[in-house]
Formats: structure tokens, C-alpha cells, sequence
């Protein structure tokens, strides 16, 4: 039954709308605004204010699709109430729009849904926030580009020049203003009679309202306006808001515009492109690859500070200098060098190492990472690549103070990086297996999905955002209606800016000063990472890919016949849930990710092919023991479908400073090598280690000592000794003022093989994983808002919810000192307060009770009274749904609920 026909049953207010929903509804509604359960309201008349509260209204619609906001736009600039057809036309125009009429249900359901809107389709009702932060105002544009009406733009004027102005349209006079600008409204919303009208006009009068009607529909005029405007001012077509400016009513415009708000009404998202199509098992194929790069590159990042990191910097993050160091390291851009380092930091592999003289380092939970398979290494990357808030891409700009952004530095977490790489892998999933979408419709789905803000950087779809509309108006180039005609002829100018430019400020289109929007920078950014990670192949997204973000399975076995639903356009096509995967839900689906890309990676190798050359070649990846090995012992000289490892001098003396001698170096070798060990190789490893040891330093500031004086005479007399301060104490041991790692380092590049040596004497081992960081728990998310409540949260707030207007709206019995149309809960004596209580008890009925806690707080509960005994109540609380009990000396009152409350 509709509200005409029923009219007690429509709602007077969005709290009565909220009683008559369901608990599902609710739910709904609590789920898509979390921010109204923070903290559970007492009732739901709280829940109603708290849903039209500035921000909450602001955060909603912001989350909006384009249509979908359009549809709250259009509602705004619409009478309170609206009906359903009455909103149907201003979107779909007088000519109508099927797809138009077949998406506005659903529009308008998701804004019933968030307590947006309310009242049946006779009487809608936007929210008084939502339609005070989307309806027309000189400070706030609308986003359809519409003016006052002519009852708001009237509201100023003398009631003589409003007379004036319905004679001169044909009208009768009428006794008052009000009557007047009802009659003249009535004109302006009469399709005939406005083209009537319309055909007397001049065409130099019909040019200038053609420039406005699309908005802003705000113009200058001088004091004395040339004829084509001044027809237009008499008829009321153009009414002054302020002295020299004049603005097109709303109806006036609506007439022009055939009944639509909007100049582009976007009922159906656009679709994703697909770009090129590659078979599914080459997508798969060039994943792997990439995937088992990732983890190497990770790996290699670390090994480069393994003996410490660069330097943290003063106020946080990595230099611009170590960043370009680490990137020819890596032998890669800047910029992914950032990614890779800021990827290790989010998979809790790489922190500050927490000294006096802070480095990055790698954590503990970097040698387990490296001990577990590949397939895995990967999973445990890409899921930290996920759900991480940092955002890579940031760095090298500038945050709102003008401070450089730097990797690893702070400044760089951005709330909604997570969710948009989600939905940017399910837009993917939704496209056939081996199809890569073209990037440019990719971005133009997320911006139909949630409208960027402001004139070139959104739609002007809230208070802060219609401002910046207008302000990305302004930077548009200013293009004057000029007055054509004799002299006197003066033009009317687009106080916002542009017409076409404004107008398209208002849409939310792309202007000429905002740039593109953090959301698109990061679906792009996105892109280019998850090819990267071996997520997508050659831009499509690969079957563990998919596996990863818990879309199901597209490939179809050669010979399968096609479903039904295999020949509708892709945008047709139901897409994947947006919702990102639940903790638990994550850790299955990438665990599945990490079963398919197990079988594709390659099987490490045990050899590797030595060279006369001295060098040595991995056909393919190593197992980590002698991969570990084989990269203290050589340096990697080459990369790609194999490796080249090259033997030097000082790789060798590596080996021997980690604690091997020449006999486990000979033996390793030639346990690993498919080819026998060159001459050249065995002359190399033999020769350094002759030489290895044989000048020992240690810290005295620091010492060098030999059994072979001679040598000593030969540092002594070396011109690159200089600064070493060195000085002889006795035939064999020579002192110096540089420290034990100067002392190292300055021998070594003189050429002799020294080695370090401890306070004991003993030659000290340096390892390749020596310094580590304590342990370090990843970098926490940033969360965009609160966050989405579960099923049992949502239970237990919505009994809270139903058991607190319980006990707010249940009738009750007027009782002495209450006032329960005021809502001030009963009083009475402890007499008549232990009486009521205990035929309570024996009734079983439930009482309206006030209370004051041990802080000092009154309120009031629905009680059903148990048991009364001690000095106590122990009752049923219908406010808190549970049993409690109450001291009875709390109890300011009770009285019973009315025969009606059933």
C-alpha cells in the first residue's frame, strides 16, 4: 500500500523511516556507513541524527557511484518532497531514457539503503545535510550547474518590480508578492507556455541564455544592460541576485535543458576495454617468471645491506642519494627501486635497526623468508603488497608542507591504496582469461565508481568538493558572452568562470588545473606493480592471480561448449564482489595463489658450469645453500635466463674472511660443477689464500702484525700508507690511527690479503647475515575510516539499537516527579519503588525504570523484574539485552508501561 493511499503510514521523520526497517535493512545500512556504529548509538532516533551529521553525510556520499550521486544531485535541485516521476524526469528529460529508467531503482535503493533518502516514492526525501551540501548557492555551485528558483532568486526584489515583471509576461496581477511568484513559476513549469514565450525572444536574448543554461548560471550586467538583455530582465528570465549580477532561475533552465539536471547522465559504467589477448598459458608462463624475479630482487635488495643499511635520515627515510645507489644495485629505475625497498619494509623483511647511528637492516623474519619455497616467498610479498597503505609511487613529490617524499620516510600511507588495487585486480578478473584491458577504460571505470572530487579533480559531489568545483572553474580561461549590438551593449560574463568550463567543473570531468587524482594515480601505479610481482602477464591477469583476490576460475577446457552468458558484451557481465577478502578469507585464497604458481616456477639447481675464464654459469635458479655460497665466493656479473658469476681476487678473500680455507674452497667447487675446475680457478683460489692471513690487524687504535718484518718494511715505505698514521712498535707489529675497518680497508687496496683479528688473537669470521635488526613487526595499514563491523558486532548492535528505542519510545504510565512526554525518567519513594518492583516479580511485567550509575549518570531501561532480595534487582534489561542487577537505592523511580505498549 502506498503513503497516498495509507497516509499515517508514511514516515514524518528519517527515525520513523529506520523503525520500519528490518534487521537486515539495518544492517545494511550499519555495514555501508560503519562510521554510525562507532559507538553503537543508544536508540534510533541517535542512529537518525548520526546519520545526518555533516561528515557522516559527507563520507557517504562520497562513496557513491556516478550515477547514483547524480541521483542525489538531481533530488537536491528537485521540491521537497519529490516524487518518483518527478525524479525520473529530471534525469531522464522530458524525451525519457530507458536506461536511465531501468537504473534509477537501484540508485535509488542504494540511497535508501544509506539513510540518504527516505519516504516513499511519492514523497521522496533527501537527507536536510545531503541536500544543503548538494542544492545550488551562490558559494556553492550545484553540480548540475542549476540556479535558485524563482521563489529564492525573488526573495529580495520589491513587490512592485515583480508585478512589473508578471505583467509584462502576460499575466494578471495579483495582490501579493506570493502569489506572484507562484504564478510566474507556474508559467516557467508549463512546457507550452514557456516555448510560447521562448519564440518572442530575440535570438541575440535566446544566444546569452543558451551560454547559461548549462551553468554557472550566474552573470555580470552593468547598470544600464543592452536590449537583449534587458527583454530578458522584464520577463523575469534573468532576475537580479545582487547589484550587476543576474542569474537563470532554475525553472528557466530546466525548460532550456528539456527537463534534465545534468548535461551527461551516466546510468551504466563504462566498460573495460580489452586492449590485446594473449593465450591464457603465455599470461601464466610470463607471470611465474616475473614472480620468481620478485622474491630475487628482494633478496638481492638485502644482501646489498647486509652488513647495515643506509642511514636513516633525521626526520625519517631513506636519501635521495642511498635511494640512487640502491637502484644501480639493482640495475633499476628510481622509481622501482622505491617499489621494491618499500615493498620489503611493508613485508616486515626490512626496518630501522633502532642504534644511535640508525640503518636499515634486515629483520629476523628475513632468514626465515628466505628458508621457505618460492611460491611461498611470492604469497608472503604480494599480500603485504595488498593490504599495505604506503604508497611507492608518492615518492620523489611533495607533501602539503613542500617536503620532499621520500622512501621508507613518513607521509607516504594513503587510505584508499588497498582498495583500489582490489578492485583494479577485479575489474581485471572480470575480463575473459589471456585478455589484457586498456588502461585508459580501467581508469574511467573507477572514476564512474567513485567520482573524483572537485572541477579537474572530481565531481563536485559534497560541500568541500562543490567548492573546489568552483574553484576549478576559475583556473579555466574566463570566455565573455559579449554584447553585440550599438553602444550601451555590455556583456554578460560567467562569474565561475567559463560556461563550458564551469559546467564541466560541476560534472566532475577532467579540468585544465587539478591534474589526475590520487585514486587514478594508484590504479595506474597498480598496474604496473602487479606485473611486476608476476600477478599479471603481459597486463593480463594470470590464474593465480585471480586465485589471489578469490575470483574464481575462467578458463574454459578446449572443447567445453560456452554458457549462456559467454556472449553478452563485458560490461554486461556480472562482475566479482568489490568487497576485499576477510583476514581469514585472504590467507586461504593466497595460499591456493601460491599452489598454482608452484608447478610453473622452475626447480632449482644443484651445479653450476665453471669457466677458464673465471667465471661461472647457473643455467637456471640455485638451491640456497649454494646459491648462498657461490655469492660470497664470486660476484654476479650478468643476469637473465642464466647467471654469470665472476671469481676475483677479492671475492676469493671473501670466501676465506667467512671462514672457508683453500681445501673447502677446491672441494665445494668440484662438487658443484658439471665441468672440471679450470687451472686458472684452482692457481687463483690458491695464490689469495697463500696470502690471506698472513698481515693480521687488530684494534689498538689499530695494529697490523707479521712474522715476516720485510713485509712490514714494504707497507712502511708505500706512499698510500700515508694516511694510515702508521708507525713501527717492534719487527713484526706496526700501529696506526685509523680504525680496525680503515686499517682493512686501506691494505686491501694496496694489495695484500690481510685479516681481521679479535682481542683474543683469533681470526675474526664475517658473515653475510651479521647484522640484523631486533624484531619487527611490519608497518600497520592506515585505515580508511572506520572499519566494515562483522557479523557478530552488527548482532549485538542491533539489539542494543532495538532494546534502547524500546525503552525511549515505549508508552508509559504517568508516574509521580516524571515527565514521560519529556523523556525524564519517574520518580518515586523507596516504599513505592520496592512495591512496584515486587508485584513486578510476581506479574512478570516489565517497568519502566530511572537509574543512576556509580558515576553519577541518570538513565532510563525497560526492566523485567526477576527476583528482589538484598537490596537489590535483578531483572531482564531490555536496553542492554541481558540480565542485570541494580541496587535498589539507584532507582530514582519506576512506573509501568502502558496497556498499548504491546
Amino acid at each position: 500500500m502506498s503513503t497516498e493511499e495509507n497516509p499515517a503510514a508514511a514516515p514524518r521523520s528519517l527515525a520513523e523511516a529506520l523503525r520500519g526497517r528490518d534487521d537486515v535493512s539495518l544492517a545494511a545500512l550499519l555495514r555501508s556507513r560503519p562510521d554510525l556504529i562507532m559507538p553503537v548509538p543508544t536508540d534510533l532516533t541517535q542512529l537518525a541524527t548520526r546519520a545526518g551529521t555533516r561528515a557522516s553525510v559527507v563520507r557517504a556520499l562520497e562513496r557513491l557511484d556516478r550515477f547514483t550521486l547524480q541521483t542525489a544531485q538531481a533530488l537536491a535541485v528537485a521540491a521537497d518532497p519529490a516524487s518518483y516521476e518527478e525524479l525520473l524526469g529530471l534525469l531522464a528529460g522530458d524525451d525519457g531514457d530507458p536506461a536511465v529508467s531501468a537504473a534509477l531503482p537501484h540508485a535509488l535503493g542504494v540511497l535508501r539503503e544509506q539513510a540518504l533518502v527516505w519516504g516513499g516514492d511519492d514523497r521522496l526525501r533527501l537527507v536536510r545535510t545531503a541536500r544543503e551540501l548538494l542544492s545550488p548557492s551562490p558559494q556553492h555551485p550545484s553540480p548540475t550547474g542549476l540556479g535558485p528558483t524563482v521563489r529564492e532568486a525573488t526573495a529580495g526584489m520589491s513587490p512592485g518590480r515583480i508585478q512589473e515583471i508578471v505583467a509584462t509576461v502576460g499575466l494578471p496581477s495579483t495582490h501579493d508578492s506570493v502569489s506572484a511568484v507562484a504564478s510566474l513559476t507556474a508559467l516557467f513549469d508549463d512546457p507550452a507556455r514557456m516555448s510560447a514565450l521562448l519564440d518572442e525572444a530575440p535570438a541575440e536574448s535566446v544566444e546569452v541564455l543558451e551560454r547559461l543554461v548549462w551553468g554557472p548560471p550566474y552573470g555580470q550586467v552593468t547598470a544600464d544592460p543592452a536590449r537583449r538583455l534587458r527583454w530578458l530582465l522584464d520577463r523575469g528570465l534573468l532576475l537580479p541576485t545582487a547589484p550587476g549580477t543576474v542569474v537563470l532561475p532554475r525553472e528557466v533552465a530546466l525548460r532550456l535543458r528539456a527537463g534534465r539536471a545534468h548535461r551527461t547522465v551516466e546510468p551504466l559504467p563504462p566498460p573495460v576495454e580489452v586492449a590485446a589477448t594473449h593465450r591464457p598459458q603465455v599470461v601464466d608462463a610470463t607471470a611465474a617468471g616475473q614472480a620468481y624475479t620478485a622474491p630475487a630482487t628482494v633478496e638481492e635488495l638485502l644482501k646489498d645491506w647486509h652488513g647495515g643499511g643506509p642511514a636513516v635520515l633525521r626526520t625519517g627515510g631513506l636519501s635521495v642519494r642511498d635511494l640512487k645507489r640502491t637502484a644501480v644495485a639493482l640495475d633499476v629505475p628510481e622509481p622501482v627501486a622505491a617499489f621494491w625497498v618499500e615493498l620489503a619494509y611493508a613485508a616486515g623483511l626490512l626496518a630501522s635497526d633502532g642504534e644511535a647511528d640508525e640503518r636499515y637492516a634486515a629483520t629476523p623474519a628475513y632468514d626465515e623468508w628466505r628458508e621457505r619455497p618460492a611460491a611461498e616467498r611470492w604469497a608472503h610479498l604480494v599480500t603485504a603488497w595488498l593490504a599495505a597503505t604506503r604508497t611507492p609511487g608518492l615518492v620523489g613529490g611533495r607533501d602539503a608542507k613542500d617536503r620532499t617524499l621520500t622512501a621508507l620516510g613518513p607521509g607516504l600511507d594513503r587510505s584508499a591504496a588497498p582498495e583500489v588495487r582490489h578492485r583494479v585486480l577485479t575489474l581485471l578478473a572480470g575480463l575473459p582469461e589471456g585478455a589484457a584491458p586498456a588502461s585508459e577504460s580501467v581508469l574511467a571505470r573507477l572514476r564512474w565508481e567513485r567520482p573524483p572530487r572537485g572541477g579537474g579533480r572530481g565531481t563536485a559531489g559534497t560541500a568541500s568538493s562543490v567548492a573546489e568545483g568552483a574553484r576549478g572553474a576559475d583556473m579555466s580561461p574566463a570566455e565573455d558572452v559579449r554584447g553585440v549590438g550599438g553602444a550601451g551593449a555590455v556583456g554578460v560574463r560567467g562569474v565561475h568562470g567559463s560556461i563550458v568550463a564551469g559546467a564541466r567543473g560541476a560534472e566532475g570531468f577532467p579540468g585544465s588545473g587539478g591534474g589526475e587524482d590520487l585514486r587514478a594515480r594508484i590504479a595506474r601505479w597498480t598496474l604496473s606493480e602487479a606485473e611486476m610481482l608476476g600477478i599479471t602477464g603481459r597486463g593480463a591477469l594470470s590464474a593465480h592471480g585471480r586465485a589471489l583476490i578469490g575470483a574464481p576460475a575462467a578458463r574454459r577446457l578446449e572443447g567445453e561448449p560456452e554458457g549462456p552468458g559467454d556472449k553478452l558484451p563485458v560490461h554486461h557481465r556480472p562482475a566479482p564482489a568489490p568487497t576485499p577478502l576477510s583476514p581469514a578469507e585472504q590467507a586461504a585464497a593466497t595460499a591456493a595463489a601460491a599452489r598454482l604458481l608452484a608447478p610453473l616456477l622452475p626447480e632449482p639447481l644443484d651445479h653450476v658450469l665453471l669457466q677458464a675464464d673465471l667465471t661461472a654459469v647457473a643455467p637456471g635458479p640455485l638451491e640456497r645453500p649454494l646459491a648462498d655460497m657461490l655469492g660470497v665466493l664470486a660476484d654476479v656479473e650478468s643476469k637473465g635466463g642464466a647467471t654469470v658469476y665472476r671469481f676475483t681476487p677479492g671475492s676469493v678473500r671473501r670466501a676465506l674472511d667467512a671462514g672457508q680455507d683453500a681445501s673447502d674452497l677446491h672441494a665445494f667447487l668440484a662438487a658443484h660443477s658439471r665441468t672440471p675446475v679450470p687451472q686458472p680457478l684452482a692457481y687463483l683460489i690458491d695464490d689469495v689464500a697463500r696470502r690471506h692471513g698472513h698481515l693480521r690487524v687488530g684494534a689498538a687504535s689499530a695494529y697490523v702484525r707479521c712474522d715476516d718484518d720485510a713485509v712490514l718494511s714494504e707497507i712502511l715505505a708505500d706512499k698510500r700508507a700515508a694516511g694510515l698514521g702508521l708507525r713501527r712498535l717492534a719487527p713484526t707489529v706496526l700501529a696506526a690511527q685509523a680504525g680496525p675497518a680503515g686499517l682493512l680497508e686501506g691494505l686491501r687496496a694496496m694489495g695484500f690479503a690481510p685479516a681481521a683479528e679479535s682481542a683474543e688473537g683469533d681470526v675474526v669470521i664475517a658473515r653475510a647475515d651479521a647484522h640484523r635488526t631486533p624484531p619487527r613487526t611490519p608497518p600497520a595499514p592506515v585505515p580508511d575510516g572506520p572499519p566494515v563491523p562483522d557479523d557478530t558486532l552488527l548482532t549485538a548492535a542491533l539489539r542494543a539499537v532495538r532494546a534502547g528505542d524500546l525503552a525511549s519510545t515505549t508508552p508509559r504510565e504517568p508516574a509521580t516527579g516524571g515527565d514521560p512526554d519529556h523523556g525524564e525518567p519517574p520518580r518515586t519513594t523507596a516504599a513505592e519503588t520496592l512495591a512496584t518492583v515486587q508485584a513486578a516479580v510476581l506479574t512478570g511485567e516489565a517497568l519502566w525504570i530511572g537509574y543512576v550509575d556509580a558515576e553519577g549518570r541518570g538513565g532510563r531501561r525497560v526492566v523485567a523484574p526477576v527476583r528482589v532480595e538484598g537490596g537489590f534487582v535483578t531483572a531482564y534489561d531490555h536496553t542492554a539485552d541481558e540480565v542485570r542487577t541494580y541496587p535498589l537505592h539507584r532507582i530514582t523511580g519506576v512506573a509501568e508501561l502502558a496497556d498499548d505498549e504491546g
